[in-house]
């Protein structure tokens, strides 16, 4: 091929490229983004009375209810997490003073029906709410004199 033939192609190409429409870069998908409010409702968090349920203990008082708590707390395996006497172990010590979601009746007894995030099972299904009231009761007399088999 001569030269001058050469010459034309190539500057027939360019002219042919110069007259195309630019290239587009592809799209980049962007994900949305991270809303910034919890989606859904933690186990638990439902304040006293707010969602119907009795948010005063009928047991408080019982010293016939506080030994049953014991034994559910006993036979349930809450001491694996709690330690024997709710001194702590993997979960939190139930003997302190300050509680994470707070020490009131209706608090504790629905973190036990509903469970707590990282951990705490929620056991609604496995007891009724009067066992549930009772294992309540049990853990409110912990660092009382009231409290069925101290640690010694």
């Amino acid at each position: 091929m001569c030269l001058a033939c050469r010459i034309a192609i190539v500057g027939l190409a360019a002219g042919l490229m110069a007259c195309s429409a630019p290239v587009q870069p592809a799209a980049v998908t962007v994900a949305p983004p991270v809303p910034e409010t919890a989606v859904g409702p933690w186990p638990g968090l439902t304040m006293d009375g707010d969602d119907g349920a009795e948010s005063t203990n009928p047991f408080s008082e019982d010293v016939v209810a506080l030994a049953e708590g014991r034994r559910f707390f006993q036979a349930y395996n809450c001491a694996g997490c709690h330690g024997d006497h709710g001194g702590g172990g993997m979960g939190p010590s139930l003997r302190d003073a300050a509680w994470i979601y707070g020490s009131a009746d209706a608090r504790i007894a629905d973190s036990i029906a509903k469970g707590r995030a990282f951990g705490m099972p929620a056991w609604a299904k496995m007891l009724t709410p009067a066992q549930i009231w009772q294992l309540t009761a049990y853990l409110k007399s912990l660092r009382t004199s009231r409290e069925p088999q101290p640690p010694l």
